[in-house]
C-alpha cells in the first residue's frame, strides 16, 4: 500500500491510497469535510461524500500526469516504470502541478 497527502492551497485536504490490489481510495480528512469554509478539491470529489473508491487512478489525478516526451524523460531520469501512474504522480505533482492541488508522498509504505 502506498499513500500520498493531497494538499489544496497549502492545506492538507485528504489522503490518496493505492492498495495492494492496485485499486485507489481518496478520503477527505474529517476536519476538511465538516469545515464549510473548505471547498472540494474537484467537482469529481464533492464534499457530500468522505471516501471515494476506484479500480484505477482517478481521472482527476491521472490528468495531472506528464505525457509524451515529458513523461518519458521523467520516467527515465527518476527511474519510474511508465505504467506506475501513482509513482509518477507522487514524483511530479509534489511541487510542479497546475492548479491548487499537490500530491505529496507520505513516509508510510505498508
Amino acid at each position: 500500500m502506498r499513500q500520498a497527502k493531497i494538499v489544496y492551497k497549502e492545506e492538507e485536504a485528504g489522503l490518496l491510497t493505492q492498495h495492494d490490489n492496485a485499486s485507489f481510495t481518496f478520503r477527505y480528512h474529517d476536519t476538511w469535510l465538516v469545515n464549510n469554509d473548505k471547498q472540494s478539491i474537484s467537482l469529481t470529489f464533492p464534499k457530500t461524500q468522505q471516501e471515494f473508491h476506484s479500480k484505477y487512478l482517478f481521472p482527476f489525478f491521472f490528468n495531472m500526469l506528464p505525457e509524451g516526451s515529458n513523461k518519458q524523460l521523467v520516467c527515465k531520469h527518476m527511474r519510474i516504470d511508465s505504467d506506475d501512474y501513482f509513482g509518477l504522480l507522487m514524483a511530479t505533482a509534489k511541487n510542479d502541478s497546475i492548479g491548487a492541488v499537490r500530491v505529496i508522498k507520505t513516509d508510510q509504505e505498508k
